[in-house]
């Protein structure tokens, strides 16, 4: 009993060491990801309504299913709000 004891608690430590050496290496990623959008924001902004142009000339369908998503989600996003404040 005692064996098994000692064996998950082992086992325990080990997944604490991996857990914290992952969360290190998932932040040094997401900042080396915001660090590269906070310098090229400009760049970036402009690569996407070069896109957003590109997809309006060759499908208009596309960019009204885009509006109708995001005008779902806010809409989602506003009755979430709602519910929360009236709880």
């Amino acid at each position: 009993m005692d064996n098994t004891i000692n064996e998950v608690i082992k086992e325990n430590k080990l997944l604490k060491e991996e857990n914290e050496k992952l969360k290190k290496s998932l932040e040094n990623y997401n900042n080396s990801r915001n660090n590269y959008y906070e310098k090229n924001k400009e760049i970036v902004n402009e690569k996407a309504k070069e896109r957003l142009k590109k997809i309006a000339q060759e499908n208009p369908d596309k960019i009204k299913e885009y509006a109708k998503k995001a005008y779902l989600k806010q809409k989602e996003k506003k009755m979430k709000e709602s519910e929360n404040e009236n709880i």
